[in-house]
């Protein structure tokens, strides 16, 4: 702009002269646009900062001993069932034991795999989410990333993938025994095992017809499936397809090679023990092999708590932080004892200019 326009535009912002466009684009008067709010700038030392890390240690330290005696006082009991050849016992077997305790709880029923790796790269990859979220066209079009169980036979596989291919499908089933010997079955309850947000979000069956089988027609269940994916639950027609809990369960990636998933849950009753004392024995169809891969197989009874069940890990992880928090506390205030409050020992000394 010459010397000229900038005199020319100096003279209409002082008579007010401006077109229509010129003044829509002129902000508003406020504080907001104006950048005339009052602004707080802290001045971050040592001194001011080390009461937050205390606070914060505290805090960390009282909930990891917390989450820590929360779970001293979960009570597990642990059986395994691997059996050490395919002539064992074990692989349709019945294992007896005795539980003395007689608290009133809500317990759950969970199975461990070792050496399962089910954290590989390659497996977990192995899975379409579009077709497991009911998406009509991965139904039949199912993702490459499930080679080598993408297609059986022409037809598409659904679920595709390794991941619903390895499905574990051991059955349990636990009885108490009575003084006459007479076997009572143990309700276990298959409902609620799977995340919210797993069975609510990320697992669908396809839209359409309330019938399954129609919808899956034109589909093959994976090469290693006793049945089709619309057959899951024969007891609860609402527990099958993607939507059964037992695949959405099992499908959740583990982060390492020894893992643990909840099987089913024992409700608490009113008044009186989940698992009254007494003797219980618990038969397993053997169906899930291990022993190829050197494997083992454990069924643990549970009990559970407002923080879930048995977790070690959480409790230190939140009091080494504590300790971690606290130690930083200690290093502020005796860089403010040393240094006061001079900041020379911030300053970048100058170099002579050559």
């Amino acid at each position: 702009m010459t010397n000229s326009g900038t005199k020319m535009e100096t003279r209409r912002r002082r008579s007010g002269q401006f077109s229509l466009s010129q003044k829509l684009r002129k902000p508003r008067e406020t504080d907001l646009l104006q950048q005339r709010l009052p602004v707080w700038n802290p001045m971050l030392t040592p001194i001011n900062t080390a009461p937050f890390f205390f606070g914060f240690s505290v805090i960390s330290a009282l909930l990891g001993l917390l989450l820590n005696s929360t779970s001293r006082n979960i009570v597990e009991f642990e059986i395994d069932y691997t059996g050490t050849d395919p002539l064992s016992p074990c692989y349709s077997c019945a294992k007896n034991y005795s539980r003395t305790s007689t608290t009133l709880c809500t317990c759950s029923v969970a199975f461990t795999l070792d050496k399962a790796f089910k954290n590989h790269r390659r497996y977990l990859k192995s899975r379409d989410d579009a077709q497991l979220n009911g998406e009509p066209w991965a139904l039949k079009n199912p993702s490459s990333r499930c080679e080598p169980y993408q297609r059986d036979g022409g037809l598409p596989i659904a679920p595709c993938g390794a991941i619903s291919n390895s499905l574990f499908n051991d059955t349990l089933r636990l009885y108490r025994v009575d003084s006459t010997g007479t076997k009572t079955e143990v309700s276990l309850v298959k409902k609620d095992i799977a995340w919210w947000t797993d069975k609510h979000l990320k697992f669908k069956n396809p839209p359409g017809n309330k019938n399954l089988s129609l919808l899956f027609e034109g589909t093959n269940q994976p090469p290693n499936w006793r049945k089709p994916v619309y057959e899951l639950d024969p007891s609860d027609p609402g527990n099958n397809g993607f939507m059964n809990e037992d695949l959405i369960v099992w499908m959740r990636p583990a982060m390492s090679a020894n893992f643990r998933k909840l099987y089913r849950i024992i409700p608490g009753l009113d008044n009186r023990p989940t698992l009254p004392q007494g003797a219980y024995v618990l038969d397993v169809a053997y169906n899930f092999p291990v022993i190829s891969f050197g494997g083992r197989k454990r069924m643990i009874l549970s009990t559970m708590s407002w923080m879930g069940g048995k977790n070690p890990f959480l409790g230190l992880a939140y009091i080494t932080m504590g300790v971690v928090l606290f130690l930083l506390a200690v290093i502020f205030l005796m860089v403010h004892l040393v240094c006061g409050t001079s900041s020379r020992f911030l300053e970048v000394p100058h170099t002579a200019a050559a």
